[in-house]
């Protein structure tokens, strides 16, 4: 009788969950569909490239963003040691906008997680309980009555300008959407074979909330958020370019904007890399979100 030689690998993947294979095959599969979709891949270069230079903002500026150079203002794009050229004050363009964008996606990704911890439990309740979707539903249609940046607007002016007040308050004016976007994916599921036999076994509504129907939403709550960041981005820049969000000195690509209508026709670059960088963004996020939405559920497809 020959003894069964185990592997290094067999050791490794016997002491697995099979969830967890399954999860990773999920994921893999997710990726792959999403990359292989041309304007899927294009939105997660995009994307990547906004995180990087968001994360390593510090590195890639060549000055810090405040830095003055009186003897050098309105430097032109391509200036030796001012690659994309220096502002009214000297300060180093490339610098500015490298930080700008860590600011902006600070404020996307706080916005996002205000709209998803306050929505999505609101969202659910709404959608399950009948007595609880009159109230929470007609709260929501009268916030949805007002557009988003009036909201942001009023919130901001109240809380005082700075980058946590601006992104609480596009936070806050994104949660009626998050609302209901969760409400009526949980209106879907909650007549489903699976959650009808979770009741069958008197399972808590708690548990059906969380355990079968939380999960099966989670795709339509991520798509959702692909498509917050981009409007928190604008959303922030207006803020600050109005003088409600982001405080000087520190940058943001809607002071940069602000700052350059002064001396638009002298410097027209100025305000020409800041709109482009809220551009980037804005589209690697929605093709991202597109690519993502398409690979999660292939009938929201055009054509199907």
């Amino acid at each position: 009788m020959t003894t069964p030689i185990v592997t290094n690998t067999d050791k490794n993947t016997q002491g697995l969950d099979p969830e967890f294979h399954a999860s990773n095959n999920r994921a893999w599969w997710l990726l792959r569909s999403i990359l292989s979709n041309p304007m899927g891949l294009i939105g997660s270069v995009m994307v990547a490239i906004v995180v990087l230079v968001g994360l390593f903002a510090p590195l890639i500026a060549p000055y810090g963003f405040a830095q003055t150079n009186f003897q050098a203002p309105f430097q032109v794009p391509g200036t030796i040691g001012f690659v994309l050229g220096t502002d009214d004050l000297g300060r180093d363009v490339l610098s500015r906008l490298a930080f700008g964008v860590r600011a902006s996606l600070q404020v996307g990704l706080l916005a996002v997680a205000l709209a998803v911890i306050v929505g999505t439990p609101l969202g659910l309740l709404a959608g399950y309980f009948r007595g609880l979707d009159a109230v929470i539903s007609r709260l929501t249609d009268v916030t949805l009555a007002f557009p988003f940046l009036i909201i942001a607007v009023g919130l901001a002016a109240i809380s005082g300008p700075s980058l946590a007040n601006a992104a609480i308050a596009l936070g806050i004016s994104q949660v009626p959407t998050m609302i209901r976007v969760v409400r009526g994916e949980t209106m879907r599921l909650k007549s489903a074979d699976f959650v009808k036999a979770a009741i069958a076994t008197d399972a808590s509504k708690t548990r059906i909330l969380g355990m079968h129907i939380l999960p099966n939403i989670a795709s339509a709550i991520i798509v959702q958020a692909t498509v917050i960041i981009p409007t928190a981005v604008i959303g922030e820049s207006i803020l600050s370019f109005l003088g409600l969000g982001i405080q000087p000195p520190s940058p943001s690509l809607g002071i940069m904007l602000s700052d350059a209508q002064q001396y638009i026709f002298r410097a027209p670059s100025t305000a020409l890399f800041p709109g482009l960088a809220i551009l980037v963004i804005c589209l690697a996020f929605n093709l991202f979100g597109d690519a993502l939405r398409d690979a999660l559920d292939p009938n929201s497809k055009k054509g199907h």
